[in-house]
């Protein structure tokens, strides 16, 4: 059996995570395996899953260079206790240095990056990232990227030029959010949504993800309209200190906080507009299943324009007034018919059913030309 260990945070229900678990649901798991590294403790939602399935989960000393030498001590001992490994993807940005470079040291051949930022966060990290980021190069082997941009942030424009890059699209289990009325109603009901009309947005509570401006804008809206509702799911860092600009806003009434949730599918269907003014993304998940149940979107122009898919994708300049995001906002809110968008979304690449096959063949072809005592030097693979 092929195994690949998929280095991560840990596996909580985000964008990353979702994304690897919806390939991991689809890949024929008699063939190919998933494992996780994950450098926090903290169990994630998924855990219980993966060990349904046969994966296995590890937990690293954690990605901080005072405990780099436990890392890598830590890193050899799993690949001395199991040498099957042959492959190794990193999902942690810069940081993923930690993971390449570990294998690299223990003759792991193929050691692939896989990019999923257009951009690097700028916390206290930002120096360490920087430096992990320019030693890339020399520790990964292979390139997979969820989009050009993110592409380019990572590999650089000759590697994007060059079109020596992987593209793994986000692909999602799009049967499951196509546009369906009874969910709608079941969701509206449940939660007293019934006559209003409700802005969405699904995403990790951090900086990047910008939700003071979402509450922001909301604010404005809700001036002029009290029929008006914010739906936030997700949960993070920020998330109390959110629910606080809320009461200081005046608009706690009208925005609820339903945080992690594993039925965001069915959420979708319930929302009239979704909104996503990131700092920064690479090609965001959240997007494509929004755009999946055929929602208006309303993206930052920070986003890629790669997600545009449907012709009811906006791009606004976090840089414009609130009023501008307003006034889009309200124009979108007119566009109250909703299709089924399966065709489309499979034919731009996001259906996991066909998706997930290209990766397995993938795999397949990497593990068959690795040599069997891990020695041999691999070029990046299209």
């Amino acid at each position: 059996m092929i195994r690949i260990l998929h280095s991560v945070s840990n596996m909580d229900r985000a964008g990353i995570e979702t994304m690897l678990m919806n390939y991991y649901r689809h890949i024929d798991r008699d063939i190919i395996q998933f494992d996780f590294l994950c450098n926090k403790t903290k169990p994630g939602a998924y855990d219980d899953e993966i060990k349904q399935m046969g994966g296995r989960i590890f937990h690293s000393p954690g990605l901080n260079p005072v405990k780099y030498s436990k890392y890598l001590t830590y890193m050899k001992e799993i690949f001395d206790t199991y040498p099957e490994y042959k492959i190794l993807e990193a999902h942690n940005g810069a940081l993923g240095v930690y993971a390449l470079y570990a294998a690299k040291m223990n003759c792991i051949p193929h050691r692939i990056f896989h990019a999923h930022g257009a951009s690097i966060t700028k916390d206290w990290k930002l120096p360490i990232k920087l430096v992990c980021k320019r030693l890339l190069p020399y520790n990964m082997n292979i390139h997979y990227s969820c989009g050009v941009a993110a592409a380019e942030c990572y590999f650089g424009k000759k590697v994007v030029e060059k079109e020596d890059f992987t593209l793994i699209p986000n692909a999602i289990e799009v049967d499951r959010f196509i546009f369906n009325t009874a969910i709608r109603n079941k969701i509206r009901e449940m939660y007293c949504l019934e006559g209003k009309r409700v802005i969405g947005h699904v995403g990790r509570f951090m900086a990047q993800k910008n939700h003071a401006f979402v509450l922001e804008v909301f604010a404005e809206i809700y001036k002029k309209d009290k029929d008006m509702c914010l739906v936030l799911l997700g949960d993070g860092e920020l998330f109390s200190e959110m629910k606080q600009k809320a009461v200081n806003l005046s608009i706690e009434e009208a925005v609820k906080f339903i945080g992690n949730v594993s039925n965001v599918n069915e959420w979708y269907q319930a929302f009239d507009l979704f909104i996503l003014p990131s700092i920064w993304e690479g090609l965001p998940v959240v997007g494509v299943e929004a755009q999946t149940s055929d929602l208006p979107c309303i993206f930052s122009s920070s986003i890629t324009k790669e997600i545009a898919i449907t012709d009811k994708t906006k791009f606004i300049d976090l840089n414009e007034p609130i009023d501008t995001w307003v006034t889009e906002i309200q124009k979108s809110l007119t566009n109250t018919i909703r299709k089924n968008n399966e065709a489309l979304i499979t034919k731009c690449g996001y259906n996991i059913k066909n998706e997930a096959k290209k990766l397995e063949e993938r795999y397949i072809k990497l593990y068959g030309g690795a040599n069997e005592n891990r020695n041999i030097n691999t070029s990046v693979h299209k």
